[in-house]
C-alpha cells in the first residue's frame, strides 16, 4: 500500500485556488477519517471492538484467547471480509470462556500507535497472540477450523478457560458429571473440538473426542459410523444421537439438569409446587395460543401507550398504522376484530393533530355491540418459569410472526413489517430492544419485496436477536433460546452441506405458514364470549358511576371553596389600607349618600347567621331582637342598594362629576341664549 511522503502531502495542500483547497480538504478528511467513525463491527455483533483505553484490559491476563481482526474502514477487502468476521462470532458465541473475537480499525488514527505496536502493515490482519499471517481463507468454517489449530500447538501456557481438546483414552468408569458424550470421529474432523467448545458454557456435562482407532470403546459400543456422538452411562447404558454438530450442540444442551453455568437449574413441576412462584401452565410447545395474542394486545393498548398521555405527529401516524394492521390481519375472535375495526374506524375519522390516550382508551372501552378485548394477561405458550422472563416480549415477536403470515392477500409486501418497526420505534418499553430492532431493520428490511420474504425475513432477524441474547440474564433457564425452529419441530427444516448445518428455505416457509395459520391457533384458556361482553358491560356501568362521582365531588369541592372564600375575613392591615368611601371627595351630603358602603360592618357575623337559618329553617331569638338595630334605616338602606347596585365606587364617582359638567353645559347654554333673545328683543324695539 503507497503511503503518501511529507513532500506530497505539501504539494496537495497548497493549491493556488479556494476552490481546489475545499476539495483537497474533503480528499483529506475521507484518507484520515474523524475519530468518531464506528467502523465496521459493533459490540451486538459479538465481536469485541479495540479502543487504545480497552486494548491493554482485554490483551493482558486474559483467561480467553483473543483472535484480533486488524483492519482499516476504508478498505474494500476489509469490507467484504466483515461479514465472514460477523458470522464466524456468531457461529463461535459459546466459545466465549476461551475464545473471543475483537476488531480494532487501523485507520482510526487514535488506534494507529496499537496497530504499529502489533505489527501491522497490511489489512486485514488476523492475530492469535501469535500472528495468522494472511486471510485467504475467506469461509467461517475454515477460520473456525484454524481457530482450533491455534489452540492445539500452542507452545506457551494457555487460558485457562480453554478446555481439553486432546483424545481420550482415560478409564470412563471414573467419570463423575451428570452427561458423559462421547464424540466419535476420525483424525481430521473437528466436530468433537467444536462440540467441546460448543458446551463449555454448560455445566453437568462432559464431552470428550474418542479417534477410530480406539478399537476397544469402538467395539464396546458398536460404532459404525463416524463422526458418531453417544451419551456413556457408567451403567453401560448408552444412546446415539445425530450425526451432525449443529444437532448435537441442540441435544446435549436439553438434557436434564445441563445449564449454564452460573444460572439456576430450570423449575421443575416438583419443585415448584414448594415455591411462591407460578405454577406454569400446561401447554404444547408446538402450537401458538389466542390467549397468548389477545394478552399482547392488552398489554400493548392498555399498558404499553398509556405511558404516553399525548399522542402527536409521528406517533400518532404510527399508532394509526399499527390499529390499521391489527384490523385487517389478526386472526381473532368476532369481538375482539370488531373492537379493532371500531378502533380503525374512530382514529381514521380524528382530524386533530394530537391525541390524548385518554380518549383512545374510551375507545377501547366502548360501548359497541359485541365488541371487546379482555383486560389483563393471561400467557400460555409465552409464559415463564419466573414473572420477569418472556411473556411480553414473546408475544410481541408471535403477534407480528401471525401477522406476516395473514397478510398473504396485501398489496404491499412490508405493511406488517413496517407497522412492527414504527411501533417497537416508537412505543416499545425496552429502548435498547428497539435500537437494535431499527439497527436490523435498517440493514436489510428494504430488501424485502415479496409477502413470503417479509416471513422469512421477520423469522431470521427473530433468531438473530435470539443468538444474541442466548446466555443473557434475560433468558429462561427453563425455555433456552435457541435457533427456530428445532429439528424436533421441524425436521425437514433442517439440512447438511458439506458437514455444515443448513436451513431448508422451501420447507421451512412451508412450516411457518401453517405454524402460524389461524387454523392452527389453540382457543385453550381464553375467557367466554358472554362472560367477557358482561365483564364490559359492568365495567361501563362501574366507570359511568365513577365519573358521575367524580364530578359531584367536584362540583362539592368548588362550592365550598366559594363559600370559604366568602367566609373568610379580611386581614386587618387589609383593611387598613382600603381608602375610606367617598374620600378626597367635595361633593354634598346627598351625593356622598350614593357612596356609602351597602354592606354592614358586621358581615362575618350576617354569614353565620344566615348559615344557621339555612341550616335550620327558623330565626333565633337573639337574631328578632337585633335585626332593627342591624338595619336602623331599612329604607335609607334599600335607596343605597339601588344607588350602588352593579357599580363600583369609581363607577359612582364618575358618574357624578359627568353629572355636574353636564348640568354646568347646560346651564352655560342656558344663559348664552338667553342674552341672545334680550339682545334681538332690544333692536327690534328701536325705531
Amino acid at each position: 500500500m503507497h503511503q503518501l511522503t511529507s513532500t506530497e502531502l505539501k504539494s496537495i495542500i497548497s493549491p493556488p485556488s479556494l476552490e481546489s483547497l475545499i476539495s483537497t480538504i474533503l480528499f483529506v478528511c475521507l484518507l484520515f477519517p474523524f475519530t468518531t467513525e464506528a467502523g465496521l463491527y459493533t459490540a451486538s455483533d459479538q465481536v469485541v471492538v479495540l479502543t487504545p483505553d480497552n486494548v491493554d484490559s482485554v490483551l493482558v491476563n486474559s483467561t480467553a484467547a483473543l483472535v484480533v481482526e486488524f483492519y482499516a474502514s476504508w478498505c474494500g477487502h476489509c469490507i467484504a471480509f466483515s461479514p465472514v468476521w460477523k458470522s464466524l462470532a456468531s457461529d463461535i458465541k459459546e466459545w466465549k470462556p476461551a475464545v473471543d473475537l475483537a476488531a480494532i480499525d487501523c485507520a482510526n488514527q487514535d488506534n494507529g500507535p496499537v496497530c504499529s505496536r502489533f505489527g501491522v502493515r497490511g489489512y486485514p490482519t488476523l492475530k492469535v497472540l501469535q500472528l495468522l499471517h494472511s486471510t485467504s481463507f475467506m469461509d467461517f468454517q475454515g477460520l473456525r477450523h484454524k481457530i482450533i489449530d491455534k489452540m492445539e500447538t500452542h507452545a506457551e501456557p494457555w487460558p485457562p478457560a480453554c478446555p481439553p481438546l486432546e483424545t481420550t483414552r482415560a478409564e470412563l468408569k471414573t467419570n463423575s458429571v451428570g452427561h458423559l458424550a462421547l464424540l466419535f470421529e476420525t483424525s481430521n474432523s473437528y466436530v468433537g473440538r467444536e462440540l467441546t467448545l460448543d458446551l463449555l458454557q454448560y455445566e453437568n456435562i462432559a464431552v470428550r473426542r474418542v479417534l477410530s482407532t480406539e478399537d476397544g470403546l469402538v467395539a464396546e459400543l458398536n460404532v459404525t459410523h463416524f463422526p458418531s456422538c453417544y451419551l456413556y452411562y457408567p451403567s453401560g447404558i448408552f444412546t446415539r444421537q445425530l450425526e451432525v454438530r449443529t444437532f448435537y450442540t441442540y441435544a446435549l444442551q436439553r438434557l436434564p439438569g445441563v445449564v449454564r453455568a452460573g444460572k439456576p437449574l430450570p423449575v421443575t413441576s416438583d419443585l415448584a409446587k414448594n415455591t411462591t412462584e407460578d405454577q406454569l401452565r400446561p401447554f404444547n410447545r408446538s402450537r401458538v395460543y389466542m390467549s397468548d395474542l389477545e394478552s399482547t394486545l392488552h398489554y400493548s393498548l392498555r399498558v404499553e401507550l398509556a405511558a404516553h398521555p399525548v399522542i402527536k405527529g409521528e406517533a400518532l401516524s404510527t399508532l394509526q398504522r399499527y390499529i390499521s394492521v391489527l384490523a385487517k390481519y389478526f386472526p381473532g375472535r368476532p369481538v375482539v376484530n370488531n373492537l379493532l375495526k371500531s378502533v380503525d374506524m374512530w382514529l381514521k375519522g380524528e382530524k386533530d393533530t394530537e391525541l390524548s390516550y385518554s380518549s383512545l382508551r374510551d375507545a377501547l372501552d366502548n360501548t359497541v355491540p359485541n365488541a371487546a378485548l379482555p383486560e389483563g394477561v393471561r400467557w400460555v405458550g409465552c409464559q415463564g418459569s419466573k414473572p420477569h422472563f418472556r411473556r411480553y416480549p414473546c408475544g410481541m415477536w408471535t403477534l407480528f410472526h401471525v401477522l406476516t403470515v395473514q397478510a398473504e392477500e396485501a398489496a404491499d409486501p412490508q405493511e406488517v413489517l413496517q407497522a412492527m418497526r414504527s411501533y417497537i420505534h416508537s412505543f416499545f418499553g425496552c429502548r435498547a430492544c428497539a435500537t437494535h430492532f431499527e439497527n436490523m431493520a435498517q440493514e436489510s428490511m428494504s430488501h424485502v419485496g415479496t409477502l413470503s420474504s417479509a416471513v422469512l425475513w421477520l423469522w431470521s432477524h427473530h433468531n438473530h436477536v435470539n443468538n444474541r441474547l442466548a446466555g443473557a440474564l434475560s433468558e429462561d433457564p427453563h425455555f433456552p433460546k435457541i435457533q427456530w425452529p428445532s429439528p424436533e419441530l421441524c425436521p425437514s427444516c433442517h439440512g447438511v452441506k458439506n458437514g455444515e448445518h443448513t436451513w431448508n428455505q422451501a420447507e421451512l416457509l412451508t412450516f411457518l405458514r401453517s405454524h402460524f395459520s389461524s387454523e392452527h391457533l389453540l382457543s385453550d384458556y381464553l375467557e367466554e364470549e358472554a362472560q367477557l361482553l358482561s365483564r364490559q358491560k359492568e365495567r361501563l356501568v362501574a366507570r359511568h358511576q365513577e365519573k358521575e362521582q367524580e364530578a359531584k365531588r367536584g362540583a362539592e369541592g368548588r362550592a365550598r371553596q366559594t363559600q370559604d372564600t366568602l367566609l373568610k375575613p379580611q386581614p386587618e392591615e387589609e383593611m387598613k389600607e382600603q381608602p375610606q368611601p367617598g374620600a378626597g371627595l367635595e361633593q354634598g351630603p346627598v351625593l356622598r349618600l350614593g357612596m356609602q358602603p351597602v354592606e354592614p360592618e358586621d358581615l362575618l357575623g350576617q354569614h353565620k347567621t344566615l348559615q344557621k337559618r339555612i341550616l335550620t329553617g327558623k330565626y333565633t331569638g337573639s337574631e328578632e331582637e337585633g335585626a332593627l338595630e342591624m338595619y336602623p334605616h331599612p329604607n335609607k338602606r334599600r335607596w343605597m342598594s339601588l344607588l350602588s347596585v352593579g357599580f363600583s365606587r369609581l363607577d359612582i364617582s364618575l358618574c357624578v362629576l359627568l353629572y355636574f359638567l353636564s348640568s354646568m353645559c347646560l346651564l352655560a347654554m342656558y344663559l348664552f341664549f338667553k342674552n341672545r333673545w334680550r339682545l334681538r328683543r332690544a333692536k327690534v324695539a328701536l325705531p
